[in-house]
């Protein structure tokens, strides 16, 4: 019964993935569907493995590793949540993405990591595109400077941009920070003279807005899983 909701909502959330590109004149197949599997056990993601999508995103460490160890390596784990810098050592080289680096120092000790492990952890820079305290990411003004110190280390990669943008019940007033990310994305770009394809942004409650405005990976717990519990 569980599989057979999954899949379900899965298709369903797949289907206004494909809307959304088509309203804004994109290809759907360029956007990643990313389950954020915060809270969800290693029999509910089979089921969504079964349902033919094989690339999850994780909050926590802790609740993380045990996943990855559980399911096939042919698995694909981003890293979306918060991350401290005593965690780093944990995520790289486990993690294929990282999102939300938002400091020289939480970089510099992933690429530290990296270092040891012979390889280059790809990262996006996380922007906290509505200035909320509450809420991890650097501000705006900010990203070009921590773009070329992330740029000067030698096992990093920056591959695009990540935000969490304030809720807004009215989603066309969600609108103008998912665009925010994306003219930043754009001007960073043009300064820096090579490419930031990522734009990770769009959550269930968003998602659509955020493929309207760019987004590349959107990033979808309830609207597959259902609410938790």
């Amino acid at each position: 019964m569980m599989e057979t909701s999954i899949e379900s909502r899965l298709q369903q959330v797949k289907a206004r993935v494909t809307a959304a590109a088509e309203r804004a004149g994109r290809q759907a197949d360029k956007i990643t569907l990313l389950p954020a599997t915060k809270q969800q056990n290693v029999a509910t993601l089979r089921a969504v493995l079964n349902s033919g999508l094989n690339h999850f995103g994780e909050n926590r460490v802790q609740e993380a590793l045990p996943k990855v160890a559980a399911l096939p390596p042919s698995v694909k784990w981003d890293f979306i949540g918060g991350l401290q810098t005593n965690k780093a050592r944990q995520v790289v080289g486990v993690f294929d993405l990282i999102h939300s680096v938002d400091s020289l120092k939480l970089a510099a000790e992933i690429n530290k990591r990296a270092a040891q492990h012979g390889m280059h952890q790809k990262i996006l820079l996380e922007i906290n595109v509505g200035g909320e305290s509450g809420k991890h990411g650097i501000a705006p003004p900010d990203a070009c400077a921590l773009l070329m110190e992330v740029n000067a280390l030698d096992h990093v990669e920056v591959h695009g941009l990540m935000t969490v943008p304030p809720f807004r019940e009215n989603l066309e007033d969600v609108r103008p920070f998912f665009r925010q990310l994306r003219e930043l994305r754009d001007r960073l770009e043009q300064q820096e003279g090579f490419g930031l394809p990522v734009l990770s942004m769009g959550m269930t409650h968003d998602f659509e807005i955020a493929i309207e405005e760019g987004a590349t990976i959107v990033r979808v717990g309830t609207a597959i899983f259902g609410a938790r519990q």
